[in-house]
């Protein structure tokens, strides 16, 4: 064992003759406890909505999306389209044509996103469990169906099962602008509401309205172009991996997105609030470990004795400070591990048994706080509390305790 740190062992266990030097050691102890438990206990809430709201953009997000890297349109015929429709491990694909549109049902009307999608679609997402009314269908012998956001369906006035049409409006791409009778200057298409989804985030449910991708061609001009290939994979490799081989296919000209990067400005605003929480708790545990100053100056001036006597032995400055360093360590060492160990105590109960409720059981889409916890947050607080625990330690043994160890 490293002499240092065994003698720091006997410091760190043994009874002081000051006993406010031991309730100084306790206090920064559970100082660190604290603020380690907060640590691990905030960032696995925040872990817990991340999830759960990526989740609920899953219903209508797939695994891996396709787009262009310039323009809003490409041709679904092209070679590099028609070898990814047989690369191994792609199970479905759903070609899609998304573009703004007016949508008008009797006197209302709001400026909405059309979503045209193939026949693929349900399957290839989980769009029926987002619906709150109605069956998905988009066509049949007889007419195109549309399957809105509540968002949309409110602004309109409408729900499944209207017999009244929809109308959709587009300007039309090679057409010019009559000015005594502008109204030719549109495609209009006609389609009735089956059903209405909420995803419960407001970038599709005020906005988006799913329609056949045969209606969404004809409302836009448009023949065999599409502005998105949506992927689900059979599973036969990595997400990663197949993303880096789609790629690698189609070239600069396409991006590959997976879910995450789908939703990137979600993502980063939550990662955002989720680090600036763990740069606030931070700052609460160097503060906590103030009072490891006070606790390592006292130990050092009680063990003047203790240190003419290593002297006599033979100890230099250098052993002597690493003694007192190693005292530090081992106070924010075992706040660190009880706190983590009482953080993951507690996201066990909250996830078993849900302690900490959001509110009146039916409010929001989740009765409990949800906690996620992930391994690389807990070696970032681990990493994190040893960190600052070394520079608390650092400054009252090499600067506070220089003329002490001198003295002694």
């Amino acid at each position: 064992m490293i002499f240092p740190f065994y003698i720091a062992r006997r410091y760190f266990f043994s009874k002081k003759s000051h006993n406010a030097i031991n309730v100084i050691s306790l206090i920064s102890v559970c100082g660190v406890v604290v603020a380690t438990t907060a640590l691990v206990c905030a960032l696995s809430v925040m872990n817990g909505f991340n999830a759960v709201i990526f989740s609920m953009f899953g219903s209508l997000d797939s695994e891996l999306k396709i787009t262009p890297a310039h323009g809003k349109v490409f041709d679904s015929t092209s070679e590099e389209i028609q070898k990814l429709r047989t690369l191994p491990g792609i199970a479905l694909m759903s070609d899609v044509l998304q573009d703004n549109a007016l949508i008008r049902y009797q006197d209302r009307q709001v400026i909405g996103t059309i979503k045209g999608v193939d026949d693929n679609y349900r399957s290839l997402t989980s769009i029926d469990s987002a619906l709150i009314d109605g069956e998905f269908t988009l066509k049949d012998e007889v007419a195109d169906y549309a399957v809105p956001g509540i968002g949309t369906a409110n602004d309109l006035g409408i729900n499944a099962g209207f017999v009244a049409p929809l109308e959709i409006y587009a300007p039309k791409r090679n057409g010019q602008v009559n000015l005594s009778n502008p109204s030719t200057s549109f495609n209009v298409e006609y389609t009735y509401i089956t059903a209405v989804f909420r995803t419960g985030q407001q970038a599709y449910d005020e906005a988006f309205m799913i329609v056949p991708l045969s209606l969404t061609r004809r409302v836009f001009d448009y023949e065999n172009e599409i502005s998105a290939i949506e992927l689900k994979l059979t599973g036969e490799y990595s997400l990663p991996a197949m993303k880096k081989r789609i790629q690698a296919l189609l070239g600069s000209n396409y991006i590959v997105s997976d879910r995450y990067e789908q939703q990137a400005d979600s993502y980063r605003m939550m990662q955002s609030e989720k680090w600036m929480i763990f740069l606030i708790l931070c700052f609460i545990l160097v503060i906590a470990l103030f009072n490891m100053v006070s606790s390592l100056s006292m130990l050092m001036i009680e063990k003047q004795d203790d240190v003419r006597t290593l002297r006599t032995m033979g100890a230099d400055d250098s052993l002597i400070r690493r003694i007192f360093l190693f005292e530090g360590w081992m106070i924010s060492g075992a706040g660190a591990l009880i706190g983590v160990c009482a953080g993951l105590a507690l996201c066990f109960l909250q996830q078993k048994f849900g302690l900490i409720k959001m509110g009146v059981a039916g409010t929001f889409v989740i009765d409990n706080y949800p906690v996620q916890v992930e391994f690389p947050d807990i070696c970032i607080i681990l990493i994190t509390v040893m960190s600052i625990g070394f520079l608390s330690a650092w400054y009252p043994v090499y600067r506070i305790g220089d003329r002490w160890i001198k003295k002694a």
